[in-house]
């Protein structure tokens, strides 16, 4: 972690403490649900609203705190759309100049149908800040969940994902500029970025634990020279896209979300993190065997999280043909200058 994304030690250490306290008197569920009593404990502790000005309720942290609540969440595998609430919603508000007030919101953006597919948490949000575009440009309302119709769905990591519905007739909204819905999903593919490399990082953990404590022939897994290139890999791939991730997040900090190569190197996050996705997942459960697929064993709640996260905000292929189009771009002589940036 580098000094621009570094956390005070206590903060970083009283989140972490939250959630893995949680965890163990709450086991995983195939399906998450929401609850009231986490959300309110997050809330009384300053941390549902955390980068919220503090004139309208929030903490008026920034994203280095953002991000270290993200990772200390997908650490301890606690599902909580704390992204979804302050970084996008509210933010989004924001920047429509709308009020924010304490009721607990998901995004979504809807196609000319009226119609949005995985809308993370919407059945159990208040409110949804819905975008939509007419006559050219990007409108925003926050709407109450009551006046929308809303088809429940899970993803692969068993989170809600919600299909949402709108009358666009019937929708009135705030005008607002195209690059605040660009942001708003720079912001949701670096969030997912974060959470991803926070479930490799901790497979890789689950992993070195597993060889170093299961015995096979008389001697640790750890041992054999095939398992250390296994773990090996896990922690390669893990480091290069945490290192990527880290990258943008700084220069997202740096420049408030307006510089011109954040979206360049937030492509390159995704990219790594997605990729790296793939050897993690396999590697770690070639490691634990048949133990790692079990219920019993936490290995399955991060892999299938990373997988599931590295498809949203853009799937690896969309961040993928985003470097290939900026590489093509930059040509010959622009692409050294393009990647040490």
């Amino acid at each position: 972690m580098n000094a621009t994304t570094a956390v005070d030690r206590d903060l970083s250490d009283m989140m972490s403490a939250v959630f893995a306290r949680y965890r163990e008197q709450h086991p995983p569920e195939k399906v998450a649900t929401w609850d009231d009593g986490l959300w309110s404990a997050l809330t009384d502790l300053g941390l549902t609203r955390l980068t919220g000005s503090e004139a309208t309720g929030g903490s008026g942290a920034g994203w280095t705190e953002a991000a270290e609540l993200l990772r200390a969440a997908a650490t301890h595998g606690v599902r909580v759309p704390l992204a979804e609430h302050d970084l996008l919603a509210c933010r989004l508000l924001d920047d429509a100049g709308l009020p924010v007030d304490e009721e607990r919101r998901t995004v979504c953006v809807l196609d000319r149908t009226g119609t949005a597919r995985g809308v993370p948490w919407a059945e159990e949000a208040d409110r949804v800040v819905t975008v939509w575009r007419a006559d050219g440009n990007y409108l925003v309302a926050d709407v109450a969940t009551a006046e929308l119709r809303i088809t429940g769905g899970v993803n692969t990591a068993g989170e809600p994902r919600d299909t949402v519905t709108a009358d666009l007739a019937q929708l009135t909204g705030i005008a607002v500029p195209d690059t605040a819905i660009e942001q708003l999903w720079l912001r949701g593919a670096l969030a997912r970025g974060l959470q991803v490399c926070a479930a490799l990082d901790r497979i890789l953990e689950l992993s070195v634990t597993h060889a170093s404590e299961r015995v096979q022939f008389g001697r640790p897994l750890a041992k054999f020279q095939a398992v250390q290139t296994l773990v090996a890999d896990i922690a390669a791939q893990a480091s290069l896209a945490r290192a990527a991730t880290e990258a943008a997040l700084a220069a997202a900090i740096r420049t408030d979300w307006r510089g011109p190569e954040l979206d360049f190197l937030v492509a390159v996050a995704r990219s790594c993190a997605g990729h790296a996705a793939s050897v993690v997942v396999r590697n770690a459960h070639q490691v634990h065997g048949a133990m790692g697929t079990t219920l019993e064993h936490r290995l399955h709640e991060f892999t299938g999280a990373a997988l599931a996260w590295r498809s949203e905000f853009g799937s690896v292929g969309f961040w993928d043909d985003k470097l290939t189009t900026a590489a093509l771009a930059a040509g010959r002589d622009g692409l050294w200058p393009l990647i040490t940036a």
